[in-house]
């Protein structure tokens, strides 16, 4: 890890300014979808069958609250 930590510090010093804010808002963008998969997945094990209702099913709960 170490070894890859140096190459990335070597990287973004041989980058121009330009360049660095081009490739941080991708990487930015990258780590968003990244996380919000992480968090999709999270879900998707704890769901249970119960917990999703079918359109009608939502429908005549919400006409009794």
């Amino acid at each position: 890890m170490n070894l890859l930590r140096i190459r990335m510090h070597h990287l973004i010093e041989q980058l121009a300014d330009e360049d660095l804010q081009s490739v941080w808002g991708v990487v930015q963008g990258l780590y968003f979808d990244v996380y919000m998969l992480k968090a999709i997945e999270q879900v998707r094990r704890s769901q249970q069958p119960w917990d999703i209702l079918t359109h009608e099913e939502a429908l005549r709960l919400l006409m009794f609250l």
